[in-house]
């Protein structure tokens, strides 16, 4: 009789996706599908498009696409011909050397492209991981309908992205969030102030106002004129602002000098700084969500080229009903939101002032968080992103 062994096969998934939170997803979903493999005692190679991130949890990159990411018609321009030259160098390889599967993390436009060469030319199936917001602010079901035509499935981490994909004839599992785990891992208020050497009884302020290169000139101007107020009412006040990219920080220290702000720049260290703070003054975006789940209250704003808002507003006939993934979770107002014209920094400075003064204020944002957790799902979510992978392998 013959023996027989058992030789494993290394499995090779690809991964799409950019920006500064594209990225931190995708890394913390390549050492999910790598502990999960390891269960099943499965070999996976990851190769994709992301950053720094995803690089140093074991993907190997065709190239970078955290720096070429814009909100907006007019901000998206100068990032076309860069994303489609980094898009042909995948191609080409993964035509090469074809993966088994494909996971599309977000990255609206860029992954419809790779959606559809992964299904039309690889002829693999596509998983999308935390789709593009069409659930929100869809105007028409073209976008939709293209992500329904390639993707094989959906997980959905928003019981309302779930709710309407599901509509449309998608195939979706609800998996939860993923924040859910990870911030619970966050140290608290106490903890996060000790490693960053902040006393207890400091009025902190953490500033979040970029992680695309367009929120410098858009978006941190205005925090920091609402800083300056904040300032000159509690003069005690701390800043601190964690950098998204650590190539902002010559941009981010040359604005905070014309602004006349002191703020403790650090790198990385993010949840540590939202943690340790009594306010977070941010820009739209995931953080908002970290931010809840860390339970400290926050002022969000956002502001897009005029061109781009008058397009959104006359032609497209936008209407959002929310902006920040806070409000979006229950489509309730939990946090305030300043958009476009209505982000002033007096207003944003007044009300950021009432949440570090008004108890009851604190409060009744808090208990709109406690809401928002229990709408969010179980924990495991990671897990059940990278077991759903798996089983297509």
């Amino acid at each position: 009789m013959q023996s027989s062994s058992v030789v494993k096969t290394k499995r090779r998934i690809f991964i799409s996706t950019g920006e500064v939170s594209g990225d931190w997803h995708g890394a913390i979903l390549i050492g999910a599908l790598h502990e999960r493999a390891a269960l099943r005692q499965m070999e996976v190679e990851i190769v994709g498009l992301g950053g720094d991130r995803m690089a140093a949890a074991g993907a190997s990159l065709f190239g970078n696409t955290v720096g070429i990411g814009s909100i907006g018609a007019v901000e998206a321009l100068p990032y076309i011909l860069p994303t489609i030259r980094v898009q042909e160098t995948a191609k080409k390889s993964l035509k090469q050397s074809p993966p088994d599967v494909a996971v599309l993390i977000d990255y609206m436009m860029p992954n419809q492209g790779m959606g559809y060469f992964a299904k039309k030319v690889l002829n693999i199936p596509v998983i999308y991981y935390i789709a593009p917001q069409e659930w929100v602010w869809s105007f028409n079901d073209k976008n939709t309908k293209a992500i329904a035509a390639f993707t094989d499935k959906l997980l959905a981490i928003f019981p309302q992205e779930a709710v309407y994909y599901e509509k449309q004839g998608t195939n979706v599992q609800w998996v939860g969030h993923p924040f859910v785990d990870l911030m619970a891992k966050v140290p608290n208020r106490e903890d996060s102030r000790q490693v960053l050497g902040i006393a207890p009884e400091e009025l902190v302020v953490t500033l979040l106002p970029a992680s695309r290169t367009q929120e410098l000139k858009s978006v941190m101007p205005i925090i920091l004129k609402a800083a300056k107020i904040i300032q000159a009412k509690l003069p005690h006040v701390k800043f601190w602002l964690p950098l998204s990219l650590d190539r902002y920080r010559p941009a981010v220290e040359a604005l905070l000098a014309e602004y006349d702000i002191q703020a403790n720049i650090i790198s990385g260290q993010s949840q540590l700084a939202i943690s340790a703070a009594d306010l977070v003054l941010s820009k739209s975006g995931t953080v908002n969500l970290e931010t809840a789940l860390l339970n400290v209250p926050q002022v969000i704003l956002y502001r897009v080229n005029v061109i781009t808002a008058w397009i959104a507003k006359y032609i497209v006939k936008l209407q959002l009903p929310f902006i920040s993934p806070v409000n979006l979770v229950n489509m309730e107002s939990v946090i305030p939101e300043f958009v476009q014209d209505d982000a002033n920094p007096e207003a944003i400075a007044a009300t950021a002032l009432d949440l570090l003064t008004n108890p009851e204020s604190r409060q009744k944002m808090l208990d709109g968080y406690a809401k928002v957790r229990d709408s969010l799902g179980d924990k495991g979510a990671i897990s059940r992103v990278a077991d759903a992978i798996l089983d297509y392998l």
